[in-house]
């Protein structure tokens, strides 16, 4: 607990991977300086649209999710890819988790941010909403 400044010794049983995540370092003896959780409920959206061409890349959505919804983005997650049978298009759809790290945040914000990010991404990245 010193070590890593720990404040609870109950988070060395905890399954969060926030937690857990802190501790995977490529080198044994890399330096690790524990990030405290926030204990404030996440928001979760999903955002779905067709991918433009083969020159769309998944990191360009994360980097422009993050650059829109800034720290309030706690993690965002391709979690579902399809092909149209058909038309051979292509969609990708995208958990979004949202967190304050001083603060419980309403549907009201996140929407507002979730909308933004929908905007930036037909607009920047060429996609086909879904929304």
């Amino acid at each position: 607990m010193i070590l890593y400044d720990i404040p609870d010794i109950r988070l060395f049983w905890s399954e969060d991977e926030r937690f857990l995540k802190q501790f995977v370092v490529p080198h044994v003896w890399q330096k690790i300086k524990f990030q405290p959780l926030s204990r404030y409920p996440p928001l979760i959206n999903d955002i779905s649209f067709w991918l433009p061409s083969e020159t769309y890349s998944k990191n360009d959505f994360y980097d422009l999710a993050r650059t829109v919804g800034g720290d309030l983005i706690e993690k965002v997650v391709l979690v579902d890819e399809f092909t149209h049978p058909k038309t051979k298009k292509v969609s990708h759809c995208y958990r979004i988790v949202y967190r304050h790290p001083e603060r419980t945040l309403t549907q009201a914000e996140v929407h507002r941010i979730h909308q933004a990010i929908q905007e930036s991404a037909v607009r920047e990245l060429g996609v086909e909403g879904r929304f």
